[in-house]
C-alpha cells in the first residue's frame, strides 16, 4: 500500500475534449473520413524559436528525428488546414461552448486574450504549431477529498489524425485537424490514485453535458506525476479513466525506484503502455514554444457574450436525470438516453408529445427491431427516424395519423417513401376480421390481452386500430 502523503505526491491532469462544431479557425467540418484520400502531399518540419528567441527542448529533440510527413486531405478538407491560407476568425459556437465549460467549472473568464502559437513538429500540424488561447481561470471542481482547482481552460486546434507511423516516414490525415477543443488543466490537488480517478470521471461528466463529440478518442487525458526528490512526468496516452489507479501507482513505484538506485531524473513526457507501465516519448516541453499569433486579432470575451452563456448554460446529468426520472422514465432508459446522447432529441420529442415511454421506445429499442426486420444498419434506421421524429409527431397532433401508427410511419419512412405518403396507413375495418381474431384467441388459450393485441397486429401488419382491437379481443377472453 502506497503512503502517498510520505512520498510526497504531487498530481494534476490535463484533459482534452473535442468540441461538436466545424473548426476553429475555417468553416470545414469537423468530420472523420473513412474513404480513400483525395490527396496527398509531403513536408518536413524545422524548429523555430518561441517567444523568448529560445528553441524548446522538446521541440529540438523532434527536430533532431528527421522525419518526412505526409498529409492526406479530402474535399471537406481547405486551405487554412494545408496552413497555405490565414486562419479565419476564431468559431463563435465553440466559443460559446469553452464559455459553457468554464462557467460549470466555476472559472473567471478572461475579457480579453492573445492567440498564441504552440510549436509543435511532431507532424500533427502542417503549420509546425498548434494555436492556442486561454479562455478561463482558477475555477475548481467538487470531489471527496475537497475542491480540486482548474488552473486554466484553453480552446485550441485539435492535432492531425496519425494513420501510419514508418519511423522515418508518418501519415497522417487532415480530416481531424483544426478541429475544436477545449484543454481543462487542473491545479496538482490530486492526493492518491483513486482521487485521479473521481476527478477526471466528474470533469468528464461536466464536459457531456455540454455540446461536445462523443465516442472514443474523443477526449483525452494526461496525467503529470511527481513525488518528493524527482522531476515531474506527464503521462499520455488514457482513453479510459478506470486504468488512472493502476498507472498512477506504477509510474509513483518507477519513480520511488529511481530515488532508491539514485537515478538522475529529468522532466519527460511518458506514454501509457497497455501493461499500464509508461515509456519515456520525449523531454516535457516548457514556455520556449510559445509564441504570439500575428495572423488574428486580441480575443475579446464581452460581458454580453458572458450573460448569453449564463442564459444557455446547459444542465448537468444529475439535474437532468431526476427530470426523466419525474417524468416517469424507467433507470434503463436514462441510462440509454445518455449512452447513445439522445437525451436532447428526446427532451424535444418529449415536449411536442409527452408520452415519455413511448418516446424512448422509438428512439432507443425500435430502430434496433426495425433494423433487424428490415436487414439494415441500426446506425442509419436510427438517424432516419431521429430526423423524422418531430415531423411524424406534429402528424399526431394534428390528428392525421395516430400514436400507434407511428412505426408504421417510420417503417414507410426506412423504405424510402416521402413523409406524405408515409403517413398515409392502409387499414383494415375490424368488423370483417372479428372472425380472424377470435380464431387467433382460440388457436393460444390462455394467453394475457397484451400477448393477443400483439398477434393481432403482427397478423395485420398494424393495419388495424389498437383499441379497437383490444375491445374485440376483451369480449372474447
Amino acid at each position: 500500500m502506497l503512503d502517498y502523503k510520505e512520498l510526497g505526491f504531487k498530481s494534476g491532469l490535463e484533459i482534452h475534449q473535442q468540441l461538436d462544431s466545424h473548426k476553429l479557425f475555417c468553416n470545414c467540418p469537423f468530420l472523420l473520413r473513412q474513404d480513400e484520400p483525395d490527396f496527398e502531399i509531403s513536408r518536413r518540419l524545422h524548429a523555430v524559436a518561441g517567444e523568448k528567441g529560445e528553441i524548446d527542448v522538446a521541440t529540438s529533440h523532434e527536430a533532431s528525428l528527421n522525419k518526412e510527413f505526409v498529409y492526406q486531405g479530402y474535399d471537406t478538407t481547405c486551405l487554412v488546414e494545408l496552413d497555405e491560407e490565414p486562419p479565419h476568425l476564431i468559431n463563435q459556437e465553440a466559443l460559446k461552448i469553452a464559455l459553457h465549460i468554464s462557467l460549470l467549472l466555476n472559472c473567471k473568464i478572461i475579457p480579453i486574450s492573445q492567440i498564441m502559437r504552440k510549436t509543435v513538429i511532431d507532424g500533427s500540424n502542417t503549420s509546425g504549431f498548434q494555436r492556442t488561447v486561454m479562455i478561463s481561470r482558477d475555477g475548481y471542481v467538487e470531489t471527496s477529498n475537497g475542491k480540486v482547482g482548474i488552473n486554466f481552460i484553453l480552446l485550441e486546434e485539435d492535432a492531425a489524425r496519425i494513420i501510419k507511423d514508418g519511423g522515418s516516414k508518418k501519415i497522417y490525415r487532415l480530416d481531424r485537424l483544426g478541429g475544436p477543443m477545449v484543454e481543462v488543466v487542473t491545479a496538482p490537488d490530486i492526493v492518491d490514485s483513486e482521487h485521479a480517478k473521481e476527478t477526471a470521471l466528474k470533469i468528464g461528466e461536466i464536459l457531456r453535458s455540454c455540446k461536445v463529440k462523443r465516442g472514443i478518442g474523443t477526449i483525452r487525458q494526461d496525467i503529470n506525476i511527481s513525488i518528493k526528490g524527482h522531476e515531474r512526468a506527464e503521462i499520455k496516452g488514457f482513453q479510459d479513466p478506470k486504468v488512472f489507479v493502476e498507472v498512477v501507482e506504477k509510474e509513483v513505484q518507477r519513480q520511488s525506484g529511481n530515488l532508491q538506485n539514485k537515478k538522475k531524473s529529468k522532466p519527460e513526457v511518458r506514454g501509457a503502455n497497455p501493461d499500464n507501465t509508461t515509456t519515456f516519448l520525449r523531454p516535457l516541453p516548457g514556455s520556449a514554444r510559445m509564441y504570439p499569433e500575428t495572423d488574428l486579432p486580441l480575443l475579446k470575451i464581452s460581458k454580453q457574450m458572458i450573460d448569453e452563456a449564463k442564459k444557455t448554460l446547459p444542465k448537468l446529468r444529475e439535474e437532468l436525470e431526476k427530470e426523466l426520472r419525474k417524468q416517469g422514465l424507467n433507470e434503463e432508459y436514462i441510462k440509454l438516453l445518455f449512452k447513445l446522447n439522445k437525451v436532447n432529441g428526446y427532451k424535444e420529442a418529449y415536449y411536442n408529445l409527452p408520452k415519455p415511454n413511448l418516446i424512448a421506445n422509438l428512439l432507443l429499442v425500435f430502430p434496433k427491431d426495425l433494423a433487424k426486420k428490415k436487414k439494415l444498419d441500426v446506425k442509419d434506421v436510427s438517424e432516419i427516424i431521429d430526423e423524422y421524429i418531430l415531423g411524424v409527431i406534429n402528424f399526431v397532433n394534428k390528428k392525421r395519423i395516430k400514436e400507434e401508427d407511428m412505426k408504421q410511419v417510420f417503417e414507410n419512412l426506412v423504405d424510402g417513401k416521402s413523409l406524405e405518403d408515409s403517413i398515409k396507413i392502409e387499414r383494415v375495418d375490424v368488423s370483417d376480421i372479428e372472425e380472424k381474431i377470435h380464431n387467433i384467441i382460440k388457436s393460444k388459450p390462455g394467453l394475457s390481452a397484451n400477448a393477443y393485441m400483439g398477434l393481432v397486429m403482427k397478423e395485420f401488419q398494424g393495419k388495424v386500430d389498437g383499441k379497437e382491437v383490444m375491445t374485440i379481443i376483451k369480449k372474447y377472453i
